[in-house]
């Protein structure tokens, strides 16, 4: 089988985008049962907690999901750059009532660990985002019965992914909420909207497309299979679902957003990520450049979020979502699932008409 096969396998062609700090096996599992394709968000759990997640969902579900990592590089910051990146954020703290933190010694999971348990624990699918693997590192993930998904925000990475030995591609357009996954262009240069991502991604490679980015009900769905793509990624269409781990803060940001909420900032995390507008991200943005790159700036913002969100504070929360934010609405995910699908039967079906 490829996995061409296995997505056109699906009762239905949605893959769960992974959302790491949102989800963890309730949201996947759920989705599963509908018959879509569910994914784990792995990038903040250890080599031992990535087998032990995956081994839990085996025991819940035969089918086939995800396990997504962010290649995260190793971070060494040198003590005048964590000093001046404290700094930056000691008002915030100060504000927050709770103490600068220390400089920690460590900024994120080894990503190496990482993967060799992900090669362990043989999900039908491991994606990725933040770059691309070496070509040894695919041939692992093969060998251990696993399909590689790499994420692409134009067809120069499309291209690498497939030179690596990839078996499909996450074609993640501008709208997309969370973190932007380019790796060979700056974010400016890499900011391709999601229909012509993937018309110029099928036409590039010879791969699988998973289209990801704005997608948020039935019809969106349907617009981007009649483009070509194998399926449709969704995420901040779950931020409100009954099985996300979206705190009551962020929920009620989401539900209280205007038009066109969305900016895409690096002051949370050093990497660009598009979420809901807040006072930190505007009062940030003149000095958003300085900050050191992800996962210093990530782990260094990390209690500062944490007591927000434990606050009820969302002006200094990372709101994550993506451009079509007003569109997400409350539910059981699987119910979510299939009424999506349903929508996209009769818009399909209502072209058909149209189109004669």
């Amino acid at each position: 089988m490829s996995l061409k096969t296995l997505l056109a396998g699906l009762e239905i062609p949605i893959v769960q985008a992974p959302m790491a700090g949102a989800t963890l096996e309730a949201l996947p599992l759920a989705v599963n049962r509908a018959g879509a394709l569910g994914s784990l968000a792995a990038a903040a759990l250890g080599p031992g907690e990535i087998v032990a997640a995956v081994d839990a969902m085996r025991t819940v579900t035969d089918r086939p999901f995800a396990v997504n990592l962010l290649m995260a590089p190793s971070a060494r910051p040198d003590a005048a750059e964590l000093g001046a990146a404290l700094a930056r954020l000691a008002p915030w703290y100060e504000a927050a009532g709770v103490p600068l933190p220390e400089a920690p010694n460590r900024f994120s999971h080894d990503f190496e660990a990482q993967l060799d348990a992900v090669v362990q624990a043989a999900p039908a699918i491991a994606s990725f985002a933040f770059g691309v693997l070496e070509r040894t590192q695919v041939d692992a993930l093969h060998r251990a019965g696993s399909y590689v998904v790499g994420t692409a925000n134009t067809v120069a990475e499309a291209r690498a992914w497939a030179e690596a030995g990839a078996d499909g591609i996450c074609a993640q357009g501008a709208e997309a909420g969370g973190h932007r996954g380019n790796f060979l262009a700056e974010t400016e240069a890499s900011l391709v909207g999601t229909l012509p991502l993937v018309a110029t991604v099928r036409a590039a490679v010879d791969l699988p497309v998973i289209a990801a980015g704005g997608i948020m009900d039935g019809r969106g769905v349907a617009a981007v299979l009649a483009l070509g793509a194998d399926a449709a990624q969704m995420g901040t269409a779950f931020l409100l679902s009954d099985e996300a781990l979206t705190s009551g803060p962020w929920r009620q940001a989401i539900q209280a957003a205007p038009d066109d909420p969305t900016r895409l900032t690096r002051a949370f995390s050093g990497r660009h990520a598009r979420g809901l507008e807040n006072r930190f991200t505007r009062e940030m943005r003149p000095m958003e450049h300085e900050v050191p790159a992800y996962p210093v700036q990530n782990r260094l913002t990390q209690p500062l979020r944490q007591a927000a969100e434990k606050a009820g504070d969302t002006e200094m929360m990372s709101l994550w979502a993506g451009q079509a934010v007003k569109l997400a609405r409350p539910g059981a995910a699987e119910a979510m699932v299939r009424g999506w699908w349903a929508e996209a039967r009769e818009a399909a079906r209502a072209l058909s008409i149209r189109t004669g």
